[in-house]
C-alpha cells in the first residue's frame, strides 16, 4: 500500500554493531561460567605428585597417619584430615617418596617399574586373608588344593569364564600370617602385569579399622617378602607419626 500524500513513510534503522556486541557478551559470560566451575571450592583430585616433605596428618576410618606429602598421590589427600581412602606411592626397594629427580620412575609403567602403590580405605567386609580366600575366591578356583609354586608361594588357578581367569592367585605365609596376591597373567594385551596384595586389616583401637592393599609389578613377585616387609614397615612408621 503506497503512503498517501502528506504521510511520511517511517523507517526503522538498527545499528550494525548490536549483533556482534551481543555475541561477544555471550562468549564472555560463558568463559566466566567455565572459569568459575574450575575454580569452585571443593575436593581437589589432582594426582600430580609433589616433592614436599612436610608431614600431613590424616585419618582413614579412625586410623591416624602422619605422612610426608611426597608419598601422597592426590592433592586433596595432601590437605590432611579425614579421608575415605588415600593412596601412597613409594619406590622399591628403598621405599622413598617422590622427588623430581625420580619423576621418570614414578611416571613409568615398564614391566619392572619399581613403584609400589599402597591404598588405605575404610574396611567394608572385616574379612581376614583366610576368610577372603575361602569365601570370595575359592568358589572360582579350579585347583582347590593349589599348586606349589616358586618363591615359597602356592598358586591357585581360576576357572574359565569366572571373571578372574585373566589372573592367578598366589598365597604365602610370613610372620604376619597369610598373604594373598592376585596377579595378572602376562599376555600380549598385558605387557606390564601387576600383582595386587589383597586387603589386610589395620586396627587403631576403639573399633576403628581400615584395610591396606598394595600394587606392584609381577616382576617383583619373587621378592614378595621384601615388598611386604617394606610396606608394613612404612605404614607402621606413618602410624607412629600420626
Amino acid at each position: 500500500m503506497r503512503p498517501t500524500a502528506g504521510e511520511k513513510q517511517e523507517f526503522h534503522q538498527h545499528s550494525g554493531w548490536l549483533i556482534p556486541l551481543a555475541f561477544a557478551v555471550a562468549v564472555v559470560l560463558m568463559c566466566g561460567l567455565i572459569l568459575g566451575w574450575y575454580l569452585r571450592p571443593g575436593v581437589r583430585t589432582s594426582s600430580a605428585p609433589t616433592g614436599e616433605s612436610r608431614i600431613v596428618h590424616l585419618s582413614v576410618h579412625g586410623v591416624r597417619l602422619g605422612v610426608p606429602a611426597n608419598y601422597i598421590q592426590t592433592a586433596g589427600a595432601r590437605d590432611g584430615g579425614n579421608q575415605e581412602s588415600v593412596t601412597l606411592l613409594a619406590l622399591f626397594p628403598a621405599f622413598h617418596g617422590y622427588s623430581p629427580s625420580d619423576a621418570a620412575l614414578f611416571a613409568g609403567n615398564m614391566p619392572d617399574s619399581p613403584v609400589i602403590r599402597m591404598t588405605l580405605r575404610g574396611d567394608t567386609t572385616g574379612l581376614n586373608p583366610r576368610e577372603r580366600l575361602d569365601r570370595i575366591y575359592r568358589p572360582y578356583i579350579s585347583n582347590p588344593a593349589g599348586s606349589r609354586s616358586d618363591f615359597g608361594l602356592t598358586r591357585y588357578d581360576f576357572a574359565g569364564g569366572s571373571g578372574y581367569d585373566g589372573n592367578e592367585l598366589f598365597a604365602g605365609n610370613d610372620a604376619r600370617g597369610l598373604e594373598l596376591f592376585l596377579c595378572e597373567k602376562p599376555a600380549p594385551d598385558v605387557p606390564s602385569p601387576n600383582c595386587l596384595a589383597l586387603d589386610r586389616l589395620l586396627s587403631h583401637g576403639s573399633g576403628h579399622q581400615a584395610t591396606l592393599s598394595w600394587r606392584f609389578k609381577r616382576a617383583y613377585l619373587a621378592r614378595w617378602r621384601e615388598v611386604t616387609d617394606g610396606v608394613y614397615g612404612l605404614i607402621a612408621r606413618f602410624e607412629k607419626s600420626g
